[in-house]
Protein backbone atom coordinates (compact mmCIF):
# COMPACT_ATOMS: atom_id res chain seq x y z
CA UNK A 1 0.00 0.00 0.00
CA UNK A 2 1.09 3.55 -0.66
CA UNK A 3 1.14 6.43 1.77
CA UNK A 4 -1.08 9.33 0.81
CA UNK A 5 1.91 11.66 0.92
CA UNK A 6 3.65 9.54 -1.72
CA UNK A 7 0.84 9.78 -4.30
CA UNK A 8 1.52 11.73 -7.44
CA UNK A 9 -1.03 14.24 -8.74
CA UNK A 10 -1.99 11.74 -11.40
CA UNK A 11 -2.59 9.01 -8.83
CA UNK A 12 -4.63 11.35 -6.64
CA UNK A 13 -6.97 12.07 -9.53
CA UNK A 14 -7.16 8.36 -10.41
CA UNK A 15 -8.12 7.47 -6.83
CA UNK A 16 -10.73 10.23 -6.83
CA UNK A 17 -12.25 9.01 -10.11
CA UNK A 18 -12.47 5.41 -8.90
CA UNK A 19 -13.95 6.54 -5.57
CA UNK A 20 -16.66 8.67 -7.17
CA UNK A 21 -17.63 5.81 -9.45
CA UNK A 22 -17.88 3.38 -6.53
CA UNK A 23 -19.77 5.82 -4.32
CA UNK A 24 -22.29 6.46 -7.09
CA UNK A 25 -22.99 2.73 -7.36
CA UNK A 26 -23.31 2.44 -3.58
CA UNK A 27 -25.87 5.26 -3.46
CA UNK A 28 -27.87 3.62 -6.22
CA UNK A 29 -27.80 0.35 -4.26
CA UNK A 30 -29.14 2.18 -1.23
CA UNK A 31 -31.81 3.85 -3.37
CA UNK A 32 -32.94 0.50 -4.81
CA UNK A 33 -33.03 -1.06 -1.34
CA UNK A 34 -35.08 1.84 0.08
CA UNK A 35 -37.41 2.38 -2.89
CA UNK A 36 -40.22 0.16 -1.64
CA UNK A 37 -39.96 1.17 2.03
CA UNK A 38 -38.84 4.83 1.93
CA UNK A 39 -39.47 6.16 -1.60
CA UNK A 40 -38.76 9.82 -0.79
CA UNK A 41 -35.44 9.05 0.87
CA UNK A 42 -34.60 6.75 -2.05
CA UNK A 43 -35.01 9.71 -4.43
CA UNK A 44 -32.52 11.72 -2.36
CA UNK A 45 -29.98 8.91 -2.71
CA UNK A 46 -30.61 8.77 -6.45
CA UNK A 47 -29.86 12.49 -6.65
CA UNK A 48 -26.68 11.99 -4.62
CA UNK A 49 -25.62 9.18 -6.97
CA UNK A 50 -26.17 11.48 -9.95
CA UNK A 51 -24.02 14.16 -8.31
CA UNK A 52 -21.25 11.65 -7.74
CA UNK A 53 -21.38 10.76 -11.44
CA UNK A 54 -21.08 14.46 -12.19
CA UNK A 55 -17.99 14.68 -9.97
CA UNK A 56 -16.49 11.74 -11.82
CA UNK A 57 -17.04 13.37 -15.22
CA UNK A 58 -15.39 16.60 -14.06
CA UNK A 59 -12.42 14.69 -12.66
CA UNK A 60 -12.11 12.61 -15.84
CA UNK A 61 -12.16 15.71 -18.02
CA UNK A 62 -9.37 17.32 -16.00
CA UNK A 63 -7.39 14.07 -15.91
CA UNK A 64 -7.58 13.59 -19.69
CA UNK A 65 -6.56 17.18 -20.21
CA UNK A 66 -3.52 16.78 -17.96
CA UNK A 67 -2.45 13.13 -18.35
CA UNK A 68 -4.26 11.57 -21.30
CA UNK A 69 -6.84 8.76 -21.51
CA UNK A 70 -5.07 6.02 -19.53
CA UNK A 71 -5.92 5.67 -15.82
CA UNK A 72 -3.44 3.93 -13.49
CA UNK A 73 -5.00 0.95 -11.65
CA UNK A 74 -5.10 2.47 -8.17
CA UNK A 75 -8.05 2.72 -5.79
CA UNK A 76 -8.52 4.00 -2.25
CA UNK A 77 -8.01 0.45 -0.91
CA UNK A 78 -4.42 0.80 -2.15
CA UNK A 79 -3.78 3.93 -0.08
CA UNK A 80 -3.10 3.99 3.65
CA UNK A 81 -5.45 6.12 5.71
CA UNK A 82 -8.79 5.29 4.11
CA UNK A 83 -11.32 3.61 6.40
CA UNK A 84 -11.94 -0.08 5.87
CA UNK A 85 -15.61 -0.32 4.98
CA UNK A 86 -17.95 -3.16 5.64
CA UNK A 87 -19.83 -3.84 2.38
CA UNK A 88 -23.21 -3.31 4.03
CA UNK A 89 -24.67 -2.16 0.71
CA UNK A 90 -24.70 -5.83 -0.30
CA UNK A 91 -27.22 -6.50 2.50
CA UNK A 92 -30.92 -6.14 1.76
CA UNK A 93 -33.51 -4.49 4.01
CA UNK A 94 -30.99 -2.46 6.00
CA UNK A 95 -32.38 -0.18 8.73
CA UNK A 96 -32.61 3.39 7.49
CA UNK A 97 -30.43 4.72 10.31
CA UNK A 98 -27.68 2.25 9.40
CA UNK A 99 -27.65 3.55 5.83
CA UNK A 100 -27.63 7.16 6.97
CA UNK A 101 -24.67 6.57 9.28
CA UNK A 102 -22.77 4.83 6.48
CA UNK A 103 -23.42 7.79 4.17
CA UNK A 104 -22.18 10.23 6.81
CA UNK A 105 -18.95 8.23 7.09
CA UNK A 106 -18.52 8.02 3.31
CA UNK A 107 -19.01 11.74 2.78
CA UNK A 108 -16.81 12.74 5.71
CA UNK A 109 -14.03 10.56 4.32
CA UNK A 110 -14.47 12.00 0.81
CA UNK A 111 -14.48 15.59 2.08
CA UNK A 112 -11.27 15.07 4.06
CA UNK A 113 -9.60 13.34 1.11
CA UNK A 114 -10.38 16.20 -1.27
CA UNK A 115 -9.32 18.83 1.27
CA UNK A 116 -5.93 17.17 1.83
CA UNK A 117 -5.49 16.46 -1.88
CA UNK A 118 -6.19 20.12 -2.70
CA UNK A 119 -3.52 21.22 -0.23
CA UNK A 120 -1.07 18.82 -1.86
CA UNK A 121 -1.86 19.74 -5.49
CA UNK A 122 0.57 22.01 -7.32
CA UNK A 123 -1.47 22.63 -10.46
CA UNK A 124 -3.90 25.53 -9.99
CA UNK A 125 -6.71 23.84 -11.95
CA UNK A 126 -6.36 20.62 -9.99
CA UNK A 127 -6.29 22.48 -6.68
CA UNK A 128 -9.42 24.44 -7.60
CA UNK A 129 -11.41 21.37 -8.64
CA UNK A 130 -10.40 19.33 -5.59
CA UNK A 131 -11.27 22.23 -3.30
CA UNK A 132 -14.67 22.60 -4.94
CA UNK A 133 -15.35 18.88 -4.57
CA UNK A 134 -14.39 19.04 -0.89
CA UNK A 135 -17.07 21.68 -0.36
CA UNK A 136 -19.65 19.68 -2.30
CA UNK A 137 -18.89 16.51 -0.36
CA UNK A 138 -19.27 18.49 2.86
CA UNK A 139 -22.73 19.48 1.64
CA UNK A 140 -23.51 15.79 1.08
CA UNK A 141 -22.32 15.01 4.60
CA UNK A 142 -24.65 17.65 6.01
CA UNK A 143 -27.46 16.30 3.84
CA UNK A 144 -26.96 12.81 5.27
CA UNK A 145 -27.12 14.22 8.81
CA UNK A 146 -30.29 16.17 8.06
CA UNK A 147 -32.12 13.29 6.42
CA UNK A 148 -33.64 12.57 9.82
CA UNK A 149 -34.81 16.16 10.17
CA UNK A 150 -36.07 18.93 7.93
CA UNK A 151 -35.12 17.57 4.47
CA UNK A 152 -38.22 15.40 4.36
CA UNK A 153 -41.70 16.88 4.64
CA UNK A 154 -43.53 16.18 7.91
CA UNK A 155 -46.08 13.88 6.29
CA UNK A 156 -43.34 11.96 4.49
CA UNK A 157 -41.34 11.72 7.68
CA UNK A 158 -44.39 10.46 9.56
CA UNK A 159 -44.98 7.78 6.92
CA UNK A 160 -41.34 6.71 7.10
CA UNK A 161 -41.57 6.53 10.89
CA UNK A 162 -44.58 4.24 10.54
CA UNK A 163 -42.66 2.11 8.08
CA UNK A 164 -39.68 2.03 10.43
CA UNK A 165 -41.94 0.82 13.24
CA UNK A 166 -43.38 -1.91 11.03
CA UNK A 167 -39.87 -3.03 10.08
CA UNK A 168 -38.84 -3.04 13.76
CA UNK A 169 -41.83 -5.19 14.60
CA UNK A 170 -41.16 -7.60 11.74
CA UNK A 171 -37.42 -7.94 12.30
CA UNK A 172 -37.13 -7.86 16.09
CA UNK A 173 -40.41 -7.81 18.03
CA UNK A 174 -42.15 -10.61 16.15
CA UNK A 175 -39.34 -13.22 16.37
CA UNK A 176 -38.46 -12.10 19.89
CA UNK A 177 -42.06 -12.37 21.05
CA UNK A 178 -42.47 -15.78 19.45
CA UNK A 179 -39.37 -16.95 21.28
CA UNK A 180 -40.42 -15.44 24.60
CA UNK A 181 -43.86 -17.04 24.35
CA UNK A 182 -42.42 -20.43 23.49
CA UNK A 183 -39.72 -20.28 26.16
CA UNK A 184 -42.03 -19.00 28.89
CA UNK A 185 -44.97 -21.31 28.18
CA UNK A 186 -43.61 -24.52 26.64
CA UNK A 187 -41.00 -25.06 29.38
CA UNK A 188 -43.56 -24.75 32.18
CA UNK A 189 -44.82 -28.33 31.85
CA UNK A 190 -41.43 -30.13 31.92
CA UNK A 191 -40.06 -27.84 34.63
CA UNK A 192 -42.96 -28.16 37.07
CA UNK A 193 -43.44 -31.83 36.25
CA UNK A 194 -39.82 -32.42 37.28
CA UNK A 195 -40.24 -30.19 40.32
CA UNK A 196 -43.29 -32.02 41.73
CA UNK A 197 -41.96 -35.43 40.75
CA UNK A 198 -38.60 -35.05 42.50
CA UNK A 199 -39.01 -32.21 45.02
CA UNK A 200 -35.30 -31.63 44.33
CA UNK A 201 -34.31 -28.11 43.32
CA UNK A 202 -31.03 -29.01 41.61
CA UNK A 203 -32.60 -31.78 39.52
CA UNK A 204 -35.44 -29.43 38.59
CA UNK A 205 -32.96 -26.73 37.62
CA UNK A 206 -31.11 -29.11 35.29
CA UNK A 207 -34.37 -30.11 33.59
CA UNK A 208 -35.36 -26.47 33.17
CA UNK A 209 -31.92 -25.50 31.87
CA UNK A 210 -31.94 -28.30 29.30
CA UNK A 211 -35.50 -27.48 28.22
CA UNK A 212 -34.70 -23.75 27.89
CA UNK A 213 -31.51 -24.17 25.88
CA UNK A 214 -32.98 -26.94 23.73
CA UNK A 215 -36.05 -24.87 22.96
CA UNK A 216 -33.86 -21.84 22.19
CA UNK A 217 -31.77 -23.76 19.68
CA UNK A 218 -34.83 -25.31 18.07
CA UNK A 219 -36.75 -22.02 17.81
CA UNK A 220 -33.68 -20.14 16.60
CA UNK A 221 -33.08 -22.49 13.68
CA UNK A 222 -36.79 -22.69 12.87
CA UNK A 223 -37.01 -18.88 12.66
CA UNK A 224 -33.79 -18.51 10.66
CA UNK A 225 -34.89 -21.13 8.13
CA UNK A 226 -38.50 -19.94 7.85
CA UNK A 227 -37.69 -17.33 5.15
CA UNK A 228 -34.68 -15.35 3.93
CA UNK A 229 -36.42 -11.98 4.29
CA UNK A 230 -36.05 -11.08 0.61
CA UNK A 231 -39.80 -11.00 -0.03
CA UNK A 232 -41.22 -10.36 3.42
CA UNK A 233 -38.75 -7.61 4.35
CA UNK A 234 -38.14 -9.29 7.71
CA UNK A 235 -34.39 -8.71 7.54
CA UNK A 236 -31.47 -11.06 8.08
CA UNK A 237 -32.70 -14.60 8.82
CA UNK A 238 -29.79 -15.29 11.16
CA UNK A 239 -30.40 -12.11 13.14
CA UNK A 240 -34.05 -13.06 13.52
CA UNK A 241 -33.04 -16.59 14.47
CA UNK A 242 -30.58 -15.30 17.07
CA UNK A 243 -33.21 -12.96 18.52
CA UNK A 244 -35.81 -15.69 18.65
CA UNK A 245 -33.41 -18.25 20.12
CA UNK A 246 -32.12 -15.93 22.83
CA UNK A 247 -35.60 -14.81 23.87
CA UNK A 248 -36.77 -18.44 23.97
CA UNK A 249 -33.89 -19.38 26.24
CA UNK A 250 -34.42 -16.34 28.47
CA UNK A 251 -38.13 -17.08 28.70
CA UNK A 252 -37.40 -20.56 30.02
CA UNK A 253 -34.55 -19.53 32.31
CA UNK A 254 -36.72 -16.92 34.06
CA UNK A 255 -38.66 -19.52 36.03
CA UNK A 256 -35.80 -22.04 36.08
CA UNK A 257 -33.27 -19.89 37.98
CA UNK A 258 -35.31 -19.87 41.24
CA UNK A 259 -34.55 -23.58 41.54
CA UNK A 260 -30.94 -22.67 42.29
CA UNK A 261 -32.13 -22.25 45.88
CA UNK A 262 -29.94 -24.81 47.73
CA UNK A 263 -31.71 -28.02 48.71
CA UNK A 264 -30.07 -27.73 52.14
CA UNK A 265 -32.32 -24.77 53.06
CA UNK A 266 -35.44 -25.53 55.12
CA UNK A 267 -38.48 -25.72 52.80
CA UNK A 268 -36.12 -25.09 49.85
CA UNK A 269 -38.47 -26.69 47.31
CA UNK A 270 -41.47 -24.57 48.29
CA UNK A 271 -39.41 -21.38 48.43
CA UNK A 272 -38.08 -21.99 44.91
CA UNK A 273 -41.51 -22.98 43.59
CA UNK A 274 -43.13 -19.88 45.07
CA UNK A 275 -40.50 -17.62 43.49
CA UNK A 276 -40.86 -19.45 40.17
CA UNK A 277 -44.64 -18.98 40.32
CA UNK A 278 -44.23 -15.22 40.81
CA UNK A 279 -41.76 -15.08 37.90
CA UNK A 280 -44.21 -16.96 35.67
CA UNK A 281 -46.95 -14.47 36.57
CA UNK A 282 -44.80 -11.50 35.51
CA UNK A 283 -43.56 -13.29 32.37
CA UNK A 284 -47.08 -13.95 31.13
CA UNK A 285 -48.20 -10.37 31.83
CA UNK A 286 -45.11 -9.03 30.06
CA UNK A 287 -45.93 -11.13 27.00
CA UNK A 288 -49.51 -9.85 27.06
CA UNK A 289 -48.26 -6.26 27.27
CA UNK A 290 -45.85 -6.71 24.31
CA UNK A 291 -48.59 -8.25 22.20
CA UNK A 292 -50.91 -5.37 23.00
CA UNK A 293 -48.19 -2.74 22.45
CA UNK A 294 -46.67 -3.96 19.19
CA UNK A 295 -48.99 -6.57 17.67
CA UNK A 296 -52.22 -4.51 17.86
CA UNK A 297 -53.90 -7.13 20.03
CA UNK A 298 -56.46 -5.78 22.55
CA UNK A 299 -54.85 -5.97 25.97
CA UNK A 300 -57.63 -7.97 27.67
CA UNK A 301 -57.69 -10.42 24.76
CA UNK A 302 -53.90 -10.80 24.98
CA UNK A 303 -54.12 -11.36 28.74
CA UNK A 304 -56.86 -13.96 28.31
CA UNK A 305 -54.97 -15.87 25.63
CA UNK A 306 -51.54 -15.84 27.26
CA UNK A 307 -52.40 -16.11 30.95
CA UNK A 308 -55.07 -18.77 30.40
CA UNK A 309 -52.79 -20.77 28.08
CA UNK A 310 -49.88 -20.51 30.52
CA UNK A 311 -52.05 -21.50 33.45
CA UNK A 312 -53.26 -24.61 31.60
CA UNK A 313 -49.70 -25.67 30.70
CA UNK A 314 -48.58 -25.02 34.29
CA UNK A 315 -51.45 -27.08 35.66
CA UNK A 316 -50.67 -29.96 33.27
CA UNK A 317 -47.04 -29.99 34.41
CA UNK A 318 -48.00 -30.04 38.08
CA UNK A 319 -50.55 -32.83 37.58
CA UNK A 320 -48.08 -34.98 35.66
CA UNK A 321 -45.32 -34.43 38.21
CA UNK A 322 -47.57 -35.16 41.15
CA UNK A 323 -49.04 -38.30 39.62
Amino acid sequence: MKNFADLTEREVLAVAIASEEEDSRIYMSFAEDLAARYPDTAKIFEEMAEEERGHRHRLLALYEQRFGPHLPPIRREDVKGFLRRRPIWLTKNLPLDTIRKEVETMELEAERFYAKAAEKAEDVGVRRLLGDLAEEEKHHENLAVKLTGDILKPDVRAEEDRTRRRMFVLQYVQPGLAGLMDGSVSTLAPLFAAAFATHQNWQTFLVGLAASIGAGISMGFAEALSDDGSLTGRGSPWLRGLTCGLMTTLGGLGHTIPYLVPDAWPNAFWIATAIAGVVVFFELWAIAFIRARYMDTPFLQAVFQIVLGGAIVLGVGILIGAA
